[in-house]
């Protein structure tokens, strides 16, 4: 008939032949999901965490030992590459951010990646350096990554936010902090990625799902104590502390659940949300 579709002689791309069965594994989900079946048990041990901010200074007593430190440096014609790092936290945000993953999950494994530079006026960093550090991340294939940074350039949109589907895609979860100001700003507000906000609860184990996003859940994240550079601990605030939190629970779950994948991370985080029928089991 004219005008009629055309047929295509193969199957279209992305398409599931009859003949391929595609299996989904055990364990078969229970109904209904509770914190017991998500975490019980888990310390994180075998959970790679990659926290990408300002370095993580080893050895801190609230952090321990770390696996790796690394650090990007972007090149003029926009190239990046990954080198050990020996400068370790130089403004104390990532050691506390590390910290909160230490003690969400004590047992898995912490990289620092370092995107911050020391400045006049304290830490600094571009969009090109927190793309670097991603990029690396992904490629090394952590579990999750703990980035408690977002940029306000526009300029930087589109390419973070290919980075955060190509790691959603890779099985690589990004957990990012919503800016504290109420401005535009990436990557948080990606559906790839898992974006956390601030409650004002003191109890690290409640957390909260957002049924109305873009921040999708919420963590304790005011007037916290955690560590800081030099060995020391001091008190803060800010969605940046809230962040690891998400990222300390995703550990104990990949760990004891490693082939869940990032959309079935995030679907566990809302069945155990405090705020869930089963959050307090």
């Amino acid at each position: 008939m004219e005008g009629a579709p055309t047929v295509p002689e193969e199957m279209p791309a992305w398409s599931l032949q009859a003949d391929r069965e595609i299996d989904l594994g055990p364990p078969q989900w229970p109904d209904p999901v509770t914190r017991e079946w998500a975490w019980g048990g888990s310390t994180g041990k075998g959970a790679r965490v990659c926290v990408v901010d300002s370095g993580v200074e080893a050895e801190h007593p609230s952090v321990g030992p770390i696996a790796r430190a690394m650090t990007v440096k972007v090149q003029s014609n926009g190239l990046a590459t990954a080198e050990p790092d020996t400068d370790g936290d130089v403004s104390g945000h990532g050691t506390a951010c590390a910290s909160i993953v230490r003690r969400i999950a004590p047992e898995c494994e912490l990289t620092s990646m370092r995107v911050l530079t020391r400045g006049k006026h304290g830490s600094k960093g571009t969009g090109l350096d927190m793309i670097g550090g991603l990029v690396w991340a992904i490629d090394e294939g952590f579990d999750v990554v703990a980035l408690s940074l977002s940029t306000t350039r526009r300029r930087f949109a589109s390419v973070l936010h290919e980075m955060a589907d190509r790691a959603y895609f890779s099985g690589v979860t990004i957990v990012a902090s919503a800016h504290n100001m109420p401005v535009e700003s990436y990557p948080w507000k990606y559906s790839a990625v898992v974006s956390v906000g601030s409650h004002e609860g003191s109890d690290p184990t409640m957390f909260y799902c957002n049924p109305t996003p873009p921040v999708e859940f919420f963590a304790p994240g005011l007037d916290l104590e955690v560590a800081w550079s030099g060995g020391s601990r001091i008190r803060a605030s800010g969605n940046s502390f809230a962040a690891p939190h998400i990222s300390g629970f995703l550990a104990l779950i990949r760990a004891k659940h490693p082939h869940l994948t990032p959309y079935e991370l995030k679907s566990v985080l809302r069945l155990t949300a405090s705020n869930a029928p089963a959050g307090d089991n």
